[in-house]
């Protein structure tokens, strides 16, 4: 009698591995029943990740899960016989304990490429001096961190992704940190307390991510950088903003950043960069800026002028996105008619294809940018506006309506709140 072929167990080595590289850590493990080859080959994966799928249970026992976590953690650790590229701790009812500090000391000893720690309850669970050990990183990621570098720590050499967020670190220490990696091409800050100046000084880094309360930012040799979304998550004052005599805000941020491709201007930014002189026009134009979102009261002046240096100094801008920022009370004297400045800013837009118009309170001085955009795209193919309320909302259109297009193929797109 012939014996059917065991397609399971036939299958090519590296066949096996990709399958088990899909599957979780319980999962993999529970494959080794399925024939003798598969038996010990979840034990040379390169890529562990613990996280609710590893461990699933109902109880709110803080306790329970943990002691279920670090077994589970240990044992793996325990029978593991691969290099490990790639570890990742990320369990929703996981706080941090000193377990975690065995488990870094483990990795450090090993050549670890990723490394992702996510504590998503309780303090901010402090990294210990052995994570600095890791030369081989390529990608860190902390979420609810406390960093607290050695003071011979020199820096990761490897590392190209750096991610932070929700992490304390004192001013110095970031400092050194970011430039003391000389090969980082991304960078991601979120919700950070400890430092207030970010100042970065990275040859390499192409895109820069970062969200939170800050005094100033500063680049230096960050001439590949192509891709920067900056949100200001409080009104800091201008005075603060205009630090070491600096006279304009647009012009130090802009210095550094020859080669941008896509900003994003967030939550109360584009007011930080409207502090000081705001010039006409850069003195070095944005020529790669192709995409630009930009967060705006559309009451203040002084940001409705930041925001036409910003579309004047670039010339190849093809998608524009305004999010209208509202604020309780306009500044005293301000005036926001834009008149005058279009008759002495007279430009065109050349390549501006799309605008997103988001927010916007229905008629009011919003209506200004939007005369201004419509009569000065040639090329313009679509235009979408979607207010913040339904209320004079039929007004709103009437007045789109009205408005002379430069484009003949300009096509206006009203959304309802």
């Amino acid at each position: 009698m012939d014996v059917e072929p065991d397609m399971i167990s036939n299958l090519p080595g590296h066949i096996i591995d990709k399958i088990l590289s899909l599957l979780s850590i319980k999962d993999a493990v529970r494959m080794s029943i399925l024939s003798s080859k598969w038996r010990f080959k979840w034990v040379t994966l390169p890529c562990l990740v613990f996280d609710n799928q590893c461990v699933s249970i109902s109880s709110q026992d803080q306790t329970l899960v943990k002691n279920k976590l670090v077994n589970i953690v240990d044992h793996v650790l325990l029978l593991y016989s691969g290099p490990i590229h790639r570890f990742r701790l990320s369990h929703r009812d996981f706080l941090g304990c000193s377990d975690i500090d065995r488990w870094i000391l483990y990795l450090s000893r090993t050549p670890i490429r990723e490394f992702i720690l996510e504590i998503w309850k309780g303090q901010h669970y402090k990294l210990p001096s052995c994570l600095y050990n890791c030369q081989s990183l390529i990608h860190l990621e902390l979420f609810n961190a406390l960093l607290k570098p050695p003071p011979m720590f020199k820096g990761f050499m490897s590392l190209k992704s750096l991610d932070l967020q929700h992490i304390i670190m004192a001013q110095d220490a970031f400092e050194n940190l970011i430039s003391n990696c000389p090969l980082l091409e991304r960078l991601t800050l979120m919700n950070f307390d400890g430092f207030t100046h970010l100042n970065i000084h990275a040859p390499n880094l192409q895109f820069f991510d970062t969200g939170g309360v800050f005094y100033d930012v500063n680049f230096t040799n960050t001439v590949l950088l192509a891709t920067v979304s900056i949100g200001l998550y409080a009104d800091i004052k201008n005075d603060k903003n205009l630090v070491d005599g600096n006279s304009s805000n647009l012009l130090k941020f802009f210095a550094h950043l020859p080669r941008i491709q896509k900003l994003e201007i967030q939550s109360y930014f584009l007011k930080y960069l409207a502090a000081g002189n705001v010039p006409r026009k850069l003195p070095v134009p944005c020529i790669d800026l192709a995409h630009l979102s930009i967060r705006i009261n559309f009451n203040s002046l002084e940001e409705k002028l930041a925001a036409l240096c910003l579309l004047q100094s670039s010339p190849n801008l093809q998608e524009l996105e305004m999010l209208a920022r509202p604020e309780t009370q306009t500044a005293l004297g301000t005036e926001t008619n834009l008149c005058n400045e279009e008759a002495r800013w007279n430009f065109s837009f050349a390549h501006l294809r799309v605008v997103k118009i988001t927010g916007i309170p229905g008629v009011g001085p919003q209506l200004d940018f939007i005369n201004f955009l419509l009569a000065n795209s040639p090329v313009l193919e679509k235009m979408t506006v979607k207010p913040a309320s339904g209320e004079g909302g039929w007004e709103l259109v009437k007045e789109l309506l009205r408005f002379r297009r430069a484009s003949v193929r300009a096509e206006i797109v009203y959304l309802a709140p």
